[in-house]
């Protein structure tokens, strides 16, 4: 409003939809339900609608018999709900399946997951959109889109490579080892890693191999444990 067209009562009135008899109760109870709308925060607001709304309510507010002289302070909306991150084990990454998640407003769903999900994706329930972040396992753990395991073998492989059957998390694997990849304690499996998913490329599966310890070694560590605890006695 500007100097050339002052606010007027009935303009005022027709601003915060009140009617000639209102009293200063529904007065005020109108400038908060329009202030709530046309607040600058507000999906729908506007600063020029704003101000309309307040010197509507001052208007009218120097007419009534009130000792108040200023509006109500005006709450901002609330902000709105982050989205609830939904959390899923590399084999539910690898593989796909059902994970149950509650959302935001508390529902709980059944969600059924794609094969090949990677942190970071998002995935779509409820009208809602929850990120997705892959947990943390030590015994299969995801590096983008690659899977890290950690397999014992026999020395005599370490030493001298050969081709080998391995009991990995994701099942048994044939697997050659070089001379090399056994000095190096590494074998990659190109594409046995996540799958293909939209952006996102076939990853790896990379096997540590570590030296297993055969019962007899396992027998000898033992009575020389038992030995040292006996000596420091």
């Amino acid at each position: 409003m500007t100097a050339e067209h002052p606010m007027t009562a009935a303009r005022a009135r027709e601003i915060l939809g009140v009617g000639l008899l209102a009293s200063p109760s529904e007065i005020r109870r109108a400038f908060l339900r329009a202030s709530q709308t046309a607040h600058p925060d507000h999906v729908a607001g506007r600063g020029e609608q704003f101000r309309e709304v307040v010197m509507a309510y001052q208007r009218l507010n120097r007419s009534l018999p009130r000792r108040i002289s200023q509006p109500p302070a005006v709450q901002p909306p609330p902000a709105p709900a982050r989205p609830v991150a939904l959390s899923i084990t590399p084999r539910m990454a690898l593989e796909g399946g059902t994970v149950q998640q509650r959302l935001a407003d508390g529902r709980l769903l059944g969600i059924r997951l794609p094969p090949g999900l990677r942190t970071g994706d998002a995935v779509r329930a409820g009208g809602e959109v929850l990120p997705v972040t892959i947990e943390f396992d030590p015994a299969m753990m995801v590096r983008r889109h690659d899977i890290w395991i950690t397999v014992p073998v026999a020395p005599a492989t370490l030493a001298q490579g050969g081709r080998i059957a391995l009991d990995t998390p994701l099942g048994r694997r044939i697997v050659w080892v070089t001379k090399k990849a056994g000095e190096r304690g590494l074998v990659r499996l190109v594409g046995q890693g996540l799958p293909a998913r939209g952006r996102h490329p076939k990853g790896c599966l990379f096997i540590r191999l570590t030296e297993a310890k055969s019962a007899t070694d396992s027998a000898v560590r033992t009575l020389l444990r038992r030995f040292q605890a006996a000596w420091a006695a």
